[in-house]
Parts: C-alpha cells; structure tokens; sequence
C-alpha cells in the first residue's frame, strides 16, 4: 500500500531518520535535521504557489506505506539550478595535440570547470528505504516526479537533468576526490560533500581554474570518471530509457555523470494521458496497471488499475481511495515502463 506525496510539516522527523540511512554520495540528503526542516518549509510553500516561476523551489516527495504509516523513501524536483550561486560540473572536453614533424596525432580528455548560472531543473534526492528495493517500487518513486512535471510545466525550466551518484566506497572514499579535489579543499570527500551542500561558494573560490589532463590523473581516478555507483546503475538505466541522454558533464567531486533531457523529450511526459474520473470500480476488466496521480498541488500518486476512454478514465477503488478522486477530478496517468520495442523482452 504505496503512495508518493508531497511532504508535510508533520514529516521532519520520520524524514530526517530515514534519510540518515542514506549512503556517501547522495550529496543533497547530507544535510543537518535544521536544514531539512528549512527545505520542506520552502516546499510547502512552492506547493502552496498558485502561479509559480522556477526560481529554484524545492518540490519535495515521500513514499509512505499506508499499511504501517511509516515513510520509506523520498525525492525532489529543483524547479531551478544556478542563480545566485551557480551549479558546478566538470565539462568533457577533447584537447588536440599534434606534431608533424613526428607524425603524432593525439586527442586528449580533459575536464573544464563548468559554472552554470541560469541552469536547468533538477531531479534529485532521491533514496528509497533497503527493505523496499525491488518490486518496481524505485521505479514508482522516481517516476511519480514526471507525472507532475507534466501537470505543471510552467513551474519548471525545458531541461531537466539528474545528477548521477558517482563512485564512493563505504567509507566515504572517492578515487577522483582522492586524485583532485582534496588536494584543494585539504579534508575528506565526506567532510567536502556536506560543506558544499550548505554553500557553493567555496568550489569557485578553491577548484582550479585550468583544464585538468585526465591521463595525468591516477589509474583509479580516470576510471571512476563519468561512472555510476554500483546501486545507481539500475536508476541510470531507467532514465536512459526515459529519454536522458549523457552529454559529458560530470561531478566534480566523485565523478559521476550528469544526465539531461527536454521535459517533452521525457517518455513519461510524453505518453502520459489526463482527463477526468468517470468512473469507480472495484474491479475493472479490461483495466491497465498504471502510475495514478492526481492534478492537485496537493499530489499523490500510487500505482492502481486504470481504463480510459477517450478523456475519460475509470480506476479502481483502492486508487481512488488512495489519491483522494471522485468522480469529475481530474487524474494522469501513464505506464510504468516504456513499451517493449518489436522482438525484444521487457525489462525487468
């Protein structure tokens, strides 16, 4: 009994000890139990805008399990990145050297500090509790924040991009903050990740200016660059399907990369259908298993059997019951997977 929905004041405590439970790298979630109550403050007043302009608002979400009352999992839209403080990001460039006196031809990667100002939206924070892995239920959490993209479009920018947790031992070690970044900062990659949670500022002021050779880094450093953790591929594989696509950017600090894609790009966006409720039933023959949401600020999204016709939809009850619908409200929905292409498997 799964629902995801927008967070509530009542949430800071069942979301700060479960966010405790988050690994090295997911950076946005290292934060102090102040200023997660200062981050569901200004969401709860980003949900409370009637007309609102991405200017950087955090929309925070929570998985809850009804059947206990307890939240399992969390994620986040940041309606935009940059502004006052820019968005850094190590850029993938190609360097040219050449000489034809000795017939030498090589092209060099090389990493070029990156600051963004008027950025992109983000999805981001995302964390689903050990116990719910699998079942498709990471999937429902990261997919529920594209059903209200595509209700609310004005409030978000044309490019969303996901920042993808890089490689860090369980210990906090990042080969590339190893290699690079804590020769700069001079403390560890988990001191460096809180820090720059609270204030970019100190990235412009310490991070070298110049291109960096990636050849001239260690082994382990070089390999790590553009890669995911190990329990992020499955959510990297996900987006890939959904349409993101890498375009070389990459985390200063562990090297993981940087994904994007136009919000009408994003396959759930797209292929999402709206209308209204026609119709509750207990059982709906013929029905889809779909993700359910409603079009209210007040969002809610589950998984739950849905049949449309034409702009009219009839959904189970226990959706209904679940998302707060009636009969007339207004609802979204779309699969939970992209469809099969012709002669290959689903998957999994």
């Amino acid at each position: 009994m799964l629902i995801v929905r927008c967070v509530r004041e009542d949430d800071l405590d069942s979301l700060f000890d479960l966010i405790q439970k988050s690994e090295f790298g997911l950076t946005t979630l290292k934060i102090s139990k102040s200023e997660l109550e200062s981050r569901i403050e200004r969401s709860l007043f980003a949900f409370r805008q009637k007309d609102a302009r991405p200017s950087g608002q955090p929309y925070v979400f929570v998985m809850e399990d009804l059947g206990i009352g307890r939240l399992v999992g969390t994620c986040a839209i940041y309606s935009k990145t940059g502004g006052f403080e820019p968005m850094y990001s190590y850029e993938i460039q190609k360097s040219i050297h050449a000489s034809k006196e000795l017939g030498v031809y090589k092209e060099i990667d090389t990493l070029h500090l990156l600051a963004q100002h008027d950025g992109p939206t983000e999805i981001g924070s995302l964390f689903l509790s050990p116990d719910y892995w699998g079942g498709g239920h990471g999937r429902l959490l990261s997919m529920s924040r594209f059903l209200f993209l595509a209700e609310f479009q004005e409030r978000f920018e044309q490019k969303v991009i996901a920042e993808m947790r890089g490689v860090v031992d369980s210990h906090g070690v990042s080969p590339l903050w190893s290699a690079l970044g804590s020769h700069f900062f001079q403390m560890d990659f988990p001191k460096a990740e809180t820090l720059t949670t609270q204030s970019k500022k100190v990235i412009g002021d310490l991070m070298p200016k110049h291109p960096i050779y990636i050849p001239l880094l260690p082994q382990d450093a070089q390999d790590v660059i553009g890669k995911v953790h190990a329990n992020t591929e499955p959510a990297l594989a996900m987006l890939l399907k959904e349409g993101f696509e890498n375009r070389g950017l990459v985390d200063l600090f562990d090297g993981g990369p940087t994904i994007e894609c136009e919000v009408e790009n994003i396959r759930a966006v797209r292929e999402s259908k709206s209308g209204t409720v026609g119709a509750v039933a207990e059982k709906i023959k013929n029905g889809t298993r779909q993700i359910i949401s409603n079009s209210r600020l007040d969002f809610r999204t589950c998984l739950g059997e849905v049949q449309w016709d034409g702009a009219v939809a009839t959904i189970d009850q226990i959706s209904a019951l679940r998302l707060g619908l009636k009969n007339g409200d207004a609802i979204r929905s779309v699969n939970l997977r992209p469809d099969p292409a012709p002669n290959t498997e689903s998957d999994s």
